[in-house]
């Protein structure tokens, strides 16, 4: 789900363990009462695909993620369409070596393309109301739909009832955040929000919506609201971020978290791990330092392709060498505090068109569409991105994507007029991050 925390990211940049799930005969996990999955909504049969929470009471818990498969020929199709646009569109901008200023790059409107998502459950309110939220690193509010809305967005998904509530508390305070194809609005109010059945959240700030844009209809979006997991800085209204109430409040045996996204449905959907992490993945984390204190972005100083000594991240020769000999013109000095944000809800790589375009026509693939051959795929070497000085791979399984449906391979990158890269779930399939909140961290390790 790009446009929920792309956009929101964009805007503010510029300025484990836990119990093992218990299994019902036929395979399927077993539900928790608390949070049955209301069948009117999704259908008996999809109904029984819904995990909740795996308890442990000791700090750290975990949540199984759900795999939202929107990969249909038709928005396949339209996503084909839109980069191709873009790319034309950028390419009736000056060349690259005119390019002075980030400024100078012509603003375009980002479209919400959805490829995946990733959805888990919590609660709101005593007693708990139920919502499926996507967890979101790009993004630092919570909000699930409004008893009061009717959008069609709201009354086709669950609604936050605060007269069944015995702990709402009102804060006369609105929120509006937009996101380019659409927006959200409601009232801010202060709740106790359960995650994983046993941490809560008490006097946690979180929005009822009044209005949804279509963006957030059935069936594109299956989820209910959005759990940001981003810092206070990044939030909407200048509340305090979950992540930090977990913090400051000691609810965590580690002031961290895990996310581990899996492809498909072969391995299981994906889960998040809050207070504790995949030991297994323990010697094979990579930290770096997070910049800033809105979301989960680090640095960018390059990307490179197999072996070559080529840097294919647009301008970072001039940023080097300017970095070496002391002196950066502003164009430089806008291209050397290039980041990247690591986010949960995107469903792509999102970068500028210069780089794409190069990456592109270096694999062989249509600088346009993004169409390759898929008889190619075989032959393509990994592509490798200096993330916080450190070095961390793409296989070409990770970032082209075959289309059983027509039987098209295309990459999995899409053009932005930004100086933000967002590194989205086609990188984070390939790689365990764990999210270190107090000392502003984030640790990868290769899933494979």
């Amino acid at each position: 789900m790009k446009v929920l925390s792309v956009l929101g990211a964009l805007a503010i940049l510029r300025a484990a363990a836990g119990g093992a799930i218990q299994m019902d005969e036929d395979g399927t996990p077993k539900l928790d009462p608390v949070v049955q999955q209301d069948s009117t909504v999704y259908g008996q049969a999809d109904a029984k695909n819904h995990v909740v929470f795996a308890k442990d009471m000791h700090g750290s818990f975990k949540i199984p993620l759900f795999l939202k498969n929107g990969l249909d020929p038709e928005s396949k199709r339209k996503q084909r369409l839109e980069r191709s646009r873009r790319m034309k569109s950028f390419a009736r901008l000056d060349p690259p070596s005119q390019i002075r200023t980030a400024a100078d790059v012509s603003a375009a409107s980002l479209v919400n393309v959805k490829d995946y998502y990733y959805y888990g459950y919590i609660g709101i309110g005593s007693p708990p109301q139920k919502f499926s939220v996507v967890f979101d690193t790009g993004s630092s509010n919570i909000w699930v739909p409004g008893e009061q809305c009717r959008s069609s967005a709201c009354t086709e998904h669950r609604r936050f009832d605060q007269r069944s509530s015995a702990t709402y508390r009102e804060t006369q305070q609105k929120i509006q955040i937009q996101y380019g194809t659409g927006f959200i609005a409601g009232d801010i109010a202060k709740e106790t929000v359960q995650v994983a059945g046993s941490v809560v959240l008490h006097n946690q700030s979180f929005a009822a919506t009044s209005t949804e844009d279509k963006t957030f209809d059935l069936p594109r979006s299956q989820f209910d609201g959005l759990f940001g997991l981003g810092f206070t800085g990044g939030s909407e209204g200048g509340v305090r971020a979950p992540v930090d109430t977990m913090v400051q409040e000691n609810l965590l045996k580690e002031p961290l978290f895990g996310v581990k996204l899996f492809k498909g449905n072969a391995q299981g959907n994906g889960e998040i791990t809050f207070g504790s992490y995949d030991r297994s993945f323990g010697t094979k984390l990579t930290w770096i330092d997070v910049y800033g204190d809105f979301f989960w972005a680090t640095t960018m100083e390059g990307i490179f392709y197999g072996n070559e000594p080529i840097n294919y991240l647009y301008g970072a020769d001039k940023v080097n060498s300017a970095n070496a000999s002391g002196a950066l013109t502003p164009a430089d000095a806008a291209r050397a505090s290039r980041k990247a944000l690591l986010d949960t809800g995107s469903s792509l790589l999102y970068g500028d068109p210069f780089t794409l375009a190069a990456m592109s026509t270096r694999i062989g693939a249509n600088a346009l569409s993004g169409e390759i051959p898929c008889s190619a795929v075989a032959s393509l070497k990994p592509f490798h991105f200096i993330l916080g000085g450190k070095r961390f791979t793409m296989k070409p399984k990770d970032y082209i994507y075959h289309d059983d449906a027509s039987g098209i391979c295309e990459v999995q990158w899409m053009p932005v007029n930004e100086y933000l890269w967002i590194m989205g779930i086609p990188f984070l399939q390939s790689h365990y991050t764990v999210y270190n909140i107090k000392d502003h961290k984030v640790g990868l390790a290769p899933m494979d």
